[in-house]
């Protein structure tokens, strides 16, 4: 039997997101681990994913503090499903931003990938982490990312709203799932 604990962090990857309009059915929004579902829950996509950027600290910044403020407009709205993507946001910011700045590439592993012609398939190779490739810049980006983040998910109405969410729509589907 699953961990009941851990049924309750489950992002349901099976919905339909094409045709979900999750402002119109938060019922059906998990909030699930860390960024889990950023880039497919509409229309909160859409509306952050054009502010998002890092590249250099002014446009960390820039960006971090508009999707913050899209954080508070939420906020204020009632509307937690968009709250918890912007706060989603602001954490893709700091994790992007970070990986950048250990790895100017963008690739934190080296690929390995397995060959084809293989019968029966060879056990999964441990994925080799490629050397760091500092950043500083990237770094910058980061850390202005990991502040606002921080503010967004401590925000006392923030918590209120997840703990009101959970309960009213996490809770019981996720029981479901027990039986």
């Amino acid at each position: 039997m699953a961990n009941p604990r851990s049924l309750f962090f489950m992002f349901d990857y099976s919905l339909d997101f094409d045709k979900i309009d999750f402002r119109q059915s938060p019922e059906l929004y998990r909030i699930g681990r860390g960024e889990q579902g950023v880039l497919l829950v509409e229309p909160y996509k859409s509306e952050i994913l054009p502010h998002w950027r890092f590249k250099t600290p002014e446009i960390a910044k820039q960006s971090s503090e508009i999707i913050y403020n899209m954080f508070l407009d939420y906020l204020n709205q009632d509307d937690f499903v968009g709250a918890d993507m912007a706060r989603k946001f602001l954490q893709m910011g700091y994790t992007r931003a970070r990986r950048y700045a250990n790895h100017k590439s963008g690739r934190k592993y080296k690929d390995k990938t397995q060959k084809t012609d293989s019968n029966p398939p060879q056990k999964p190779e441990k994925r080799e982490i490629l050397p760091y490739d500092v950043d500083p810049i990237k770094a910058q980006s980061a850390a202005i990312f990991k502040e606002k983040w921080c503010q967004a998910k401590l925000q006392p109405k923030y918590l209120e709203l997840k703990k009101k969410h959970q309960q009213m729509y996490e809770q019981n589907s996720n029981n479901k799932n027990l039986i």
